[in-house]
């Protein structure tokens, strides 16, 4: 125990740079990748989501989206049916190789952590989207609002609070799944230990470092999305935003407080004696 104690405190000391430029790629890698996929994913399960009516919509309108849907369907199930390993080597090398397109290694690597992730969020969003109560969209359309207008301003602040825990997911999945991108000689965390394990022969050592180092990111990821999701919660007891002075005198409600420290006094312990 103690050998393997030194071998690790050696390693961090001759590496402990390499470690952290390599977790500092890890995280930009899964921030930027979990941020361009969610809005490809919102675009992508918001267009699924698009309604068509047979007999109020033109053919000229139902075939276009219906096409568009099909496309975006195959997007969809062949980004989550297959690893996001193959993904980068198909399209880092296969793109060179077939079109003759070179890709940057950082933009192929940002490229294939979006468009994976935005696969998993399209169905996210899109269940999102079917989840809010259909009277949400019926209002919206009674008061003269347009599709794109109730989706942004009614439907989507509402889904958003339902998916934020698999985007949280996502992240936290990106931060690991990453490593792959090994494959394409990008020098991310998993790269900077099988570089050190090449040198220095000592695989469970490194490999130890490495795991706590994911491990560390992953749970600080967590915490900050919970704190988010509290955040998004709002605060438990509200104040009756109303300036009608009977609302207070029936002995209902307590009058405003500028400090916000009053509440509803039906969520009070005497509400039970009104």
């Amino acid at each position: 125990m103690t050998t393997f104690l030194n071998e690790c405190a050696a390693l961090l000391a001759e590496y402990g740079p390499s470690y952290l430029r390599g977790a500092g790629t890890t995280l930009l890698l899964a921030l930027v990748g979990t941020l361009a996929g969610c809005l490809i994913g919102f675009a992508v399960g918001t267009v699924q989501t698009i309604p068509i009516d047979p007999q109020r919509d033109p053919l000229h309108k139902r075939i276009p989206l219906r096409l568009l849907r099909g496309l975006l369907r195959c997007y969809v199930e062949l980004f989550r049916g297959t690893p996001m390993m193959i993904q980068a080597v198909f399209i880092y090398y296969g793109l060179m190789y077939v079109f003759n397109l070179h890709l940057e290694m950082w933009t192929a690597g940002f490229l294939i952590v979006s468009i994976n992730t935005g696969a998993y969020m399209a169905e996210t969003v899109r269940g999102g989207i079917v989840s809010i109560d259909p009277g949400q969209t019926e209002g919206a359309m009674a008061i003269g609002m347009t599709h794109w207008q109730t989706m942004l301003h009614v439907v989507l602040p509402q889904a958003l609070r339902n998916i934020v825990p698999q985007i949280g997911n996502n992240f936290i999945i990106n931060i690991k799944d990453t490593s792959v991108l090994s494959v394409i000689s990008i020098t991310d965390l998993f790269f900077v230990h099988k570089s050190v394990v090449g040198a220095e022969y000592t695989y469970f050592e490194s490999a130890a470092l490495v795991m706590l180092i994911y491990l560390t990111m992953t749970l600080i990821a967590s915490y900050l999305l919970r704190l988010w999701e509290k955040k998004l919660d709002g605060p438990r007891n509200y104040d009756l935003n109303t300036t009608d002075t009977l609302a207070y005198t029936s002995g209902l409600y307590n009058a405003p407080d500028p400090d916000h420290k009053s509440q509803n006094l039906d969520m009070k312990e005497g509400a039970s004696h009104v």
